[in-house]
């Protein structure tokens, strides 16, 4: 699919973006493994949220859908008669392999091209510490990965990288063992596995960068998933880079350690207006007014990556339109994501116009630049083929993106919502 994008002359409306995907793969896995029945509302419309429920199928779970509602029959996992198929989801490879491990039957579990390639070593060597019997390729390494049960038992261990995705393996994994897991940060990253293990009983701790969790068998919870704000990003760039627009983005979860962006974007002196906060399944949530603004250049790193990490992207898009010199560093984990994303991002940028240095760990980009239409690639990336997207808005004559379509592993309806705002939009 190639999509065609020009800029409006102004932009304006309101979105609801997508629920969020973090939270919709959360709360299926946890309430398959859990005791008692559960709706889930506003679940996740992209790919990677149906290879969770694949998965979970496959694995004899009970799961209803009508529209972007789930009834979930949480139980006991059965030993699945096939091979497990992640898709291109990353989040459903590392939480399903805490899942597994913790089961007493064999299972192997792989994925596309990108989820074969992408290292698998940071969660199968903490597993096995715990007396995981788990292998793959390269030793472990790479997927598909096998799974052969065991007794697993705590383990005090330090992860190697903020990942939210390695600590909730290791807390999944912690619920089947003998003993506490303690698990040493070093640096925060997103805790919606800690909340929502909290509300469905398990008893989880948390001190400063460390947290633990005891062996538990989870309560069945009903859960509403708020609007993704990694989805939602991309429209306040969009309303903030754009010289006249105003765009609403309504429902949007802004639990503190997925807000970066939000944080970036205000330091950068972005007009962004955060209004009728509330709290949803025990999830902040809000509505974001973004408006044009005048955007200066910063630093970003250290421990605000982890909270705004697959949103880096956007933020360097932003950053073109920044006077002076934007920092990004810290930010390695994106080489092994859907795509090399640092990669990807200097490349397409620069092909529009922008001045964009590619960093071993993170991108300097200079603003002031004009942005002009070009032919872009998506390297079957969402993130890349959404930023994309929003640079067609902001830039001078047509741009075209080639396999547009990458999008729908996380928004589906993302080039819909983008013609809704915008005329000049065809596919």
């Amino acid at each position: 699919m190639q999509v065609a994008v020009r800029r409006p002359r102004r932009l304006t409306g309101t979105i609801t973006p997508p629920g969020d995907k973090s939270i919709s793969h959360r709360a299926v896995i946890f309430n398959a493994i859990a005791e008692g029945e559960a709706r889930i509302n506003n679940y996740g419309p992209g790919a990677d949220c149906q290879s969770t429920l694949r998965v979970l199928r496959s694995l004899g779970t009970q799961i209803d859908s009508n529209g972007s509602s789930l009834m979930v029959q949480g139980g006991t996992l059965q030993e699945p008669i096939d091979i497990l198929n992640t898709g291109n989801s990353g989040t459903t490879t590392r939480l399903m392999a805490g899942v597994l491990a913790g089961q007493s039957f064999l299972s192997v579990m792989t994925g596309d091209r990108s989820i074969r390639s992408r290292p698998m070593g940071r969660i199968v060597d903490p597993l096995r510490l715990m007396g995981a019997q788990v292998d793959g390729r390269d030793g472990g390494k790479l997927a598909p990965l096998i799974f052969r049960g065991g007794t697993l038992h705590g383990i005090e261990y330090r992860l190697p990288v903020a990942s939210a995705q390695l600590k909730s393996a290791l807390l999944l994994a912690g619920l089947f063992a003998e003993g506490d897991t303690v698990l040493a940060q070093p640096a925060l990253s997103r805790d919606h596995t800690e909340l929502m293990f909290r509300a469905m009983g398990a008893e989880v701790t948390e001190d400063g960068l460390t947290v633990s969790v005891k062996p538990a068998r989870l309560r069945a919870i009903d859960v509403t998933i708020p609007a993704d704000i990694s989805s939602a990003a991309y429209w306040l760039v969009a309303a903030v880079c754009h010289p006249d627009a105003e765009l609403t983005v309504m429902g949007v979860g802004t639990n503190p350690t997925r807000t970066g962006i939000l944080d970036a974007l205000q330091a950068m002196g972005a007009d962004l207006s955060i209004i009728n906060e509330r709290i949803e399944g025990g999830e902040q949530v809000a509505d974001i007014i973004a408006r044009s603004s005048r955007l200066h250049s910063i630093e970003v790193a250290g421990d605000l990556i982890p909270r705004l990490v697959d949103e880096v992207p956007i933020l360097a898009l932003a950053a073109c339109f920044a006077e002076g010199t934007t920092v990004i560093c810290d930010a390695a984990e994106l080489r092994v994501k859907e795509s090399d994303r640092l990669q990807a991002t200097s490349k397409e940028l620069t092909r529009m116009g922008a001045s964009v240095e590619e960093l071993s760990d993170g991108l300097r980009i200079t603003g002031g630049h004009t942005l002009t239409g070009a032919r872009g690639r998506s390297y079957g990336d969402h993130r890349i083929a959404m930023t994309l997207g929003i640079a067609g808005l902001l830039a001078s004559g047509e741009t075209t993106i080639a396999a547009a379509d990458a999008a729908s592993i996380s928004y589906p309806s993302f080039w819909d919502d983008l013609a809704s705002l915008a005329e000049g939009v065809k596919s």
